[in-house]
């Protein structure tokens, strides 16, 4: 196996701690010191179909973002779909899986000058059929970057608990970098949180701000989420969402304090909120679309308005409540061709996380 390309291997101390946020970031910065840089994610627990394959998401979307030129099948190895862990404890067959890994990085690696592994979870993910994140960076004779949530107590606390598992498969974890850490709290737990890792032998590469653009989902994924479809203007429908109001108020007071960006999810009969949403010009409205609930659609007139206004809308068959309550609790992922996302996120990292140290570490 490749063992002379440098790589570093991206992992966390929990699900959605900024992993993939780190990967976009990482690699537009590394662009700037090296020609060719690969990507692999060897363990991938989130997929799509690509060309007739299973491929994890993330793969997808560094691909898209970078026009990668390797395989699309060896940045994602393995996607483990609803099936693969009861295979696997029936029958292991960890030398293939570890063959694949391995093949897939050679291929994705070859003649790149660094490479970009990302791990999935934190450094115990994928013990259940022998490929935790940290055993695959073990096979892949990788260092490790961990990326942890804002806060002192607990991020140190669950960095040691995952470095513990990489120290013991041998593999050095080189540092941390902070993320989601609000903005009003920066400048008070920054150094704290430097100091606090540093006792430990962990070294602070940067600590990454939390912005709203980053956790705010798009009409798309909304839709996705909540396996609604789209009535009207689908074609916006990468328009975010910072609010979410239900329509169980009289149309008098619909606009009382609604900010801008706010999604109306509202019964499909309720004529009275509908018209009053529709009643404003569309750039003096505040509203970035309209769920209609119940699996319930207003009359053809009401429809013909509501077309009129240029709101995107969405049908879906559960109700207000049960709506506003998934998108509150949904994960916000960034997807390809999100461009002022993934621009937000090259610029954070590029201005807050010491990629040079980094480097240095390696």
């Amino acid at each position: 196996m490749n063992a002379t390309t440098p790589r570093i291997f991206l992992a966390a101390t929990e699900q959605n701690t900024g992993k993939t946020t780190m990967a976009l970031g990482l690699h537009a910065a590394l662009r700037e010191r090296f020609n060719r840089i690969g990507f692999i994610k060897p363990v991938g627990q989130r997929f799509v179909e690509v060309e007739g394959k299973r491929i994890d998401e993330d793969s997808v979307l560094i691909r898209k973002t970078f026009d990668t030129q390797m395989p699309i099948e060896d940045m994602s190895p393995i996607a483990v779909e609803p099936e693969f862990t009861r295979r696997y404890i029936n029958h292991a067959n960890q030398e293939a899986l570890v063959r694949r890994i391995q093949h897939s990085f050679d291929r994705a690696a070859w003649e790149k000058d660094f490479t970009i592994i990302e791990g999935t979870g934190h450094a115990g993910v994928g013990s259940v059929f022998d490929l935790s994140n940290a055993r695959v960076a073990r096979i892949l004779q990788s260092k490790v970057l961990l990326v942890v949530p804002g806060g002192i107590g607990r991020p140190i606390d669950e960095a040691v608990v995952n470095k513990a598992l990489f120290d013991q498969e041998g593999v050095e974890v080189i540092g941390v970098v902070m993320n989601k850490l609000l903005p009003s709290k920066m400048e008070r737990i920054s150094e704290i949180a430097r100091m606090g890792f540093a006792r430990l032998g962990m070294e602070l590469f940067g600590v990454i701000p939390r912005v709203e653009i980053l956790t705010q989902p798009t009409l798309r994924q909304i839709c996705n989420h909540i396996h609604g479809e789209f009535l009207q203007r689908p074609g916006r429908s990468r328009r975010r969402v910072q609010n979410v109001l239900i329509g169980a108020m009289s149309p008098a007071r619909l606009y009382d304090g609604v900010e801008n960006g706010t999604l109306l999810v509202v019964p499909g009969d309720r004529d009275d909120i509908l018209l009053a949403a529709v009643s404003r010009k569309p750039d003096e409205s505040p509203f970035c679309g309209i769920v209609l609930s119940d699996d319930l659609r207003p009359g053809e007139k009401v429809m013909e308005l509501l077309g009129e206004s240029e709101l995107p809308v969405i049908s879906c068959r559960l109700d207000s409540y049960t709506i506003s309550s998934r998108i509150h609790s949904m994960t916000v992922k960034t997807l390809p061709g999100d461009e002022e996302k993934i621009q937000s996120i090259q610029d954070l990292v590029a201005t807050h996380v010491d990629v040079t140290r980094i480097l240095e570490k390696l």
